[in-house]
């Protein structure tokens, strides 16, 4: 694709998908603008990096769809003192968005090659805010961070993630089963006191090894 008719692409995406979702903020639609997707969208999807879907990745993976990543972003209110926690590295691409607007942040994937799939994609910017972890994240983390963001959904929330807020620490997640799914914000207003705020209803793909609730047997 011709690089103006990548930009017009891009620029589409920021005008006719984000900014009508409720995405106001002008560092997340200026960031969006800027931060390449298409380098971080597998080859066999380049066609699809700026369209109003999710993008497989494999092993039950998929990037979200602009305008949700855009509302993450926007929700979480990120500063550049900020400590971010991201659990599903996926493509790298939330990962470089959080990045450049947050400051520390630890990404998190369970599967080893979408882990290396997120190293390579990431490696051009040499980012030295970004740490890239393998392990399985979907019940908790160590640490104490100020934002955290769950890239596949949860039929349950585990309290751990709550644990693992700073005071005024925000959490984003996609919490219940499908076709049921809402995007929560999480703010930990004073200690073990929390808000609560359902965003939008929404379905991306769980979260392996997500916690599941008790569920009845007959």
């Amino acid at each position: 694709m011709p690089i103006t008719s990548i930009e017009q692409a891009r620029f589409n995406m920021v005008e006719q998908q984000i900014r009508p979702w409720d995405v106001l903020d002008t560092r997340v639609l200026d960031l969006l603008s800027k931060i390449k997707r298409e380098h971080f969208v597998p080859p066999a999807h380049a066609n699809l990096a700026f369209m109003d879907l999710e993008i497989p990745l494999g092993h039950g993976a998929s990037m979200w769809q602009p305008k949700l990543e855009a509302r993450a972003l926007q929700a979480l209110r990120l500063s550049r003192k900020d400590s971010v926690l991201e659990v599903g590295s996926g493509s790298g691409y939330l990962t470089m968005l959080l990045s450049r607007l947050g400051g520390q942040v630890t990404s998190v994937e369970i599967v080893p090659e979408l882990h290396a799939f997120a190293e390579k994609n990431l490696a051009p910017y040499a980012s030295d805010n970004i740490k890239l972890a393998l392990g399985d994240a979907a019940q908790g983390w160590p640490g104490l961070y100020d934002a955290i963001v769950l890239t596949g959904s949860t039929p349950v929330l585990p309290d751990a993630f709550k644990k693992s807020l700073k005071p005024g620490g925000r959490l984003f997640a996609v919490v219940g089963d499908a076709p049921a799914m809402k995007a929560r914000l999480i703010t930990h207003t004073a200690s073990g006191q929390f808000e609560d705020v359902i965003l939008f209803e929404t379905v991306i793909a769980p979260l392996q090894n997500a916690l599941q609730p008790k569920r009845f047997t007959f």
